[in-house]
């Protein structure tokens, strides 16, 4: 395989270290902007050279966002390329339109290391809906965040001084927005929700809290109730012919519960089958070599003759929350309050509740327990 690797940053840089130790992947050509002296291959930034190349088999993407990287990936995959790409945020916005083009040019597609970092999650879900009914998928799904709030539990910090924390330790952002809203476990569910049900939803129709409202007063309550703060992305079959229900919120679980125990920047991802019943998937969510292991994995498929893209269904796709019922918890100026509603009038209610206390919160309170307050 003759790889072109179009970005050198955390993931290339430790994937090209990685498809060193083996023969037969063959990084011909790296894509930057700057010279890079140290790498025995072709470093351009003319993106047409690597089109132009037909002894280039694959393009591995790991430069993020939206542009350029899919003028990049489509003008590869015209060119008779197969595509790796670790972008969840390309892969959101252009799901529909990239599985498309991959099938129209009879090349292959992979995402695996867009959800779950190292954890091999979306290969995962497409094994399992091959051969069962997959009626819904949750988990951690974003590290930085599991990493701070792991933090305010264990530490009795605010929020605050553990977002400084993470980003000292390069876990979080400048601009902390997409971990630290949900946005960024929110396209993770989106991937994730598509291969499942084999549909294609919406990013923007999915409601999304984050963490940023979460105090460290928040944090010591949940503990008198036996609780601890995760936050939690999940997807389920709705009770609507063609629609799910999609969210992405913080969640209390019991302290008894894995995903209670799963701290640092670690992942916990979930799926429950018809028939399989529940499997749990863990480790490292984040992190070069996690992610790294996962776009390797995804070059060897494709050199093993993997299908155009995990899965050929892609069913455009509603988020109905009216029947997703569960038990929620409420703040507002101060004042905590348990109730039992479906998602949809959770969320409404929170951003009503927004209108009055620009602070306060909604959590899910999960399945596996149902602890009186």
């Amino acid at each position: 395989m003759n790889i072109a690797l179009l970005g050198f940053g955390t993931v290339g840089s430790h994937f090209y270290k990685m498809a060193q130790e083996h023969s037969e992947l063959n990084i011909s050509a790296v894509l930057s902007r700057r010279p890079r002296p140290e790498l025995a291959c072709t470093v351009t930034a003319d993106f047409d050279e690597i089109v132009r190349d037909g002894s280039i088999d694959t393009v591995v993407e790991v430069i993020g966002g939206v542009e350029p990287a899919y003028s990049y990936i489509t003008a590869a995959m015209r060119a008779g390329k197969h595509v790796v790409t670790a972008n969840k945020q390309l892969m959101c916005a252009h799901y529909e339109d990239l599985l498309s083009l991959a099938k129209e040019c009879g090349v292959r597609l992979r995402c695996t290391a867009a959800a779950g970092g190292g954890i091999p999650w979306l290969t995962s879900l497409a094994r399992v809906e091959k051969m069962d009914e997959i009626d819904a998928v949750e988990g951690i799904l974003n590290g930085t965040t599991n990493f701070m709030l792991s933090a305010m539990t264990a530490n009795g910090a605010d929020y605050g001084a553990v977002l400084r924390e993470a980003q000292a330790l390069g876990y979080a952002e400048a601009d902390p927005t997409a971990d630290v809203e949900g946005l960024d476990a929110r396209r993770k569910l989106v991937l994730s929700a598509n291969l499942a049900f084999g549909v294609s939803v919406q990013e923007a129709d999915i409601p999304c809290v984050g963490i940023s409202h979460i105090t460290a007063a928040d944090i010591d309550k949940a503990k008198e109730w036996g609780y601890t703060f995760k936050l939690i992305a999940r997807a389920e079959r709705a009770q609507r012919a063609g629609a799910v229900a999609a969210f992405v919120c913080p969640t209390l679980f019991p302290v008894s519960a894995p995903e209670a125990h799963t701290d640092g920047t670690g992942n916990l991802v979930s799926l429950y089958a018809r028939r399989i019943g529940k499997q749990s998937f863990s480790g490292a969510g984040a992190g070069g070599f996690p992610t790294a292991s996962n776009v390797l994995a995804d070059c060897f498929a494709v050199m093993a003759g993997c299908e155009s893209y995990y899965t050929d269904k892609a069913a455009p796709c509603a988020v109905d929350n009216s029947t997703a019922a569960s038990r929620w918890l409420f703040r507002r100026n101060g004042q905590y309050e348990f109730a039992e509603c479906s998602a949809e009038e959770a969320f409404a209610r929170c951003d009503a509740d927004l209108q009055s206390d620009p602070c306060a919160l909604l959590a899910r309170v999960a399945d596996t327990d149902q602890k009186e307050e």
